[in-house]
């Protein structure tokens, strides 16, 4: 918490983005892409944590449906609706990833709690996550990177709050992460596409 004094500089808050805003997709994809170094765009794995049996933890699980559903190339998805990756099984993904993987750069998705002004907004940061933090869980923290999406408020009956977050807020949030996350990647694809493009044009010469 930043209490604003007479000894110590304010620290202004980080700017959000929140989902119902119109230019959400496009300042969400930004800001995932500048956190992808171009030596890890062809080894990339999404991590989507969260379990279907609460509709606020629902998030992560979302997001990796609809990416499965893209069929993206060079891009590896863990955790959906079908298949998802929680706190019985984080462990053992971690583990079945970096074996199938040499070094891997790992986004994280995860749903989390906040304040209530903050409710609908995403943070997107550099290093891993810690799930379960918001429900006291002791999980291990993964990712090369982050995202995480305020779906409720926190600070009381954790488990109760995100057992009962609105679905339709959820979707929308999913739908949201999603869109900017095929975005990056099909940017990414097209500017690999481009320099291969140019490359063969120098041999024309």
């Amino acid at each position: 918490m930043n209490v604003k004094t007479n000894f110590f500089p304010y620290k202004k808050e980080k700017e959000r983005i929140f989902y119902h805003h119109t230019d959400a997709v496009t300042k969400l994809s930004l800001k995932i892409g500048s956190l992808i170094p171009k030596e890890h765009q062809d080894s990339i794995v999404v991590l989507c944590i969260g379990t279907d049996r609460s509709t606020g933890d629902a998030l992560g699980p979302i997001v990796g449906t609809k990416l499965m559903e893209q069929n993206l190339t060079h891009v590896h998805i863990f955790g959906t609706l079908k298949s998802p990756v929680h706190a019985v099984n984080l462990g053992e993904t971690i583990e079945t990833i970096n074996n199938q993987f040499e070094h891997p750069f790992i986004i994280a998705v995860d749903a989390c709690l906040g304040l209530y002004q903050n409710i609908g907004s995403f943070q997107v940061a550099e290093g891993p996550l810690k799930p379960g933090a918001a429900v006291n869980k002791s999980l291990p923290a993964v990712g090369d990177m982050h995202i995480t999406g305020i779906v409720n408020v926190s600070g009381f009956m954790e488990f109760f709050v995100l057992q009962n977050t609105r679905l339709h807020l959820v979707m929308s949030m999913a739908d949201v992460i999603s869109a900017s996350l095929i975005n990056t990647f099909n940017s990414i694809r097209e500017s690999e596409q481009s320099n291969v493009s140019l490359f063969r044009r120098g041999f024309e010469f």
